[in-house]
């Protein structure tokens, strides 16, 4: 009998422990950090040489759009207010392009009536985090904490109820945060077009941001830029403008309907 009942227990035991380490997911390597070959001359980027492409192919990111088309998604990152934004939307209304907003915590605490007069535009808000902390350093508990807060906070603000989007903030990211994102119902945005906009002390001119910009246009192209750069305010027309006459239809993540990689 003794020997019957450690073997039912040696059993047990065998099936626990293979059961506990099933229902850890094995996640790849990281963290990463996002970057890509740019653009030139028309010509696609890459993301061939660094090192996730596979995995922003299994949780479905997106690197570009279509890129049999000539389309382009305009998006915005928003941690602050630093005084452009009013202008940027209304340059938007002007020449009738949609945007995503990508908005932090901060952002949603300190600007509601900006937040109000994207959507009133029809424009959409996507999750930056609440506080924009590196996500590949946090629990999955942390994260879901991060993305549903400005989730709910949003929704209250302007009635907003879906939000499928989220990048990463300052781009850093692994497996475990797009796997638990996307249990989240979240779409991981990165981008295919971008420069150093970021920084408000190393600002350089409406024609410098318009060079960076328009030397990357491509099919597809997911256009990531700052909201705080006074650069890319003062460009912004010129840079829509000129994407217009080359060709390009500037569209709303909503309509995208191919995505890479």
């Amino acid at each position: 009998m003794k020997r019957i009942c450690y073997f039912v227990l040696t059993v047990a035991l065998a099936l626990v422990s293979q059961f506990s380490i099933s229902a850890i997911p094995a996640y790849a390597d990281g963290p990463y950090h996002f970057g890509f070959k740019k653009s030139v001359n028309g010509q696609l980027p890459s993301i061939d040489e660094e090192g996730f492409k596979s995995l922003l192919q299994k949780y479905e990111a997106i690197f570009t759009g279509d890129t049999s088309q000539k389309e382009l998604y305009l998006t915005f990152d928003n941690g602050y207010e630093n005084g452009y934004t009013s202008r940027i939307l209304d340059v938007l209304k002007q020449k009738q392009v949609p945007a995503i907003f990508f908005v932090t915590g901060h952002y949603v605490t300190s600007q509601p009536e900006l937040l109000k007069r994207m959507v009133q535009e029809g424009h959409l808000i996507g999750n930056h985090s609440w506080h924009h902390p590196d996500m590949s350093q946090i629990s999955a508990d942390r994260i879901r904490e991060e993305l549903t807060k400005v989730k709910t906070e949003v929704t209250a603000v302007t009635g907003q109820q879906e939000m499928r989007y989220l990048r990463t903030p300052r781009g850093i990211f692994n497996e475990r945060t797009l796997d638990v994102s996307k249990q989240l119902g979240y779409i991981n945005v990165f981008w295919s077009i971008a420069y150093k906009d970021w920084d408000t002390k190393d600002q350089r001119g409406a024609k410098y941001a318009y060079d960076k910009v328009t030397s990357q246009l491509h099919p597809g192209a997911v256009i990531l830029l700052h909201s705080i750069s006074k650069d890319n305010t003062d460009a912004l027309a010129s840079i829509i403008d000129e994407a217009r006459r080359q060709g390009y239809v500037f569209k709303s993540l909503g309509e995208m309907s191919v995505r890479t990689p």
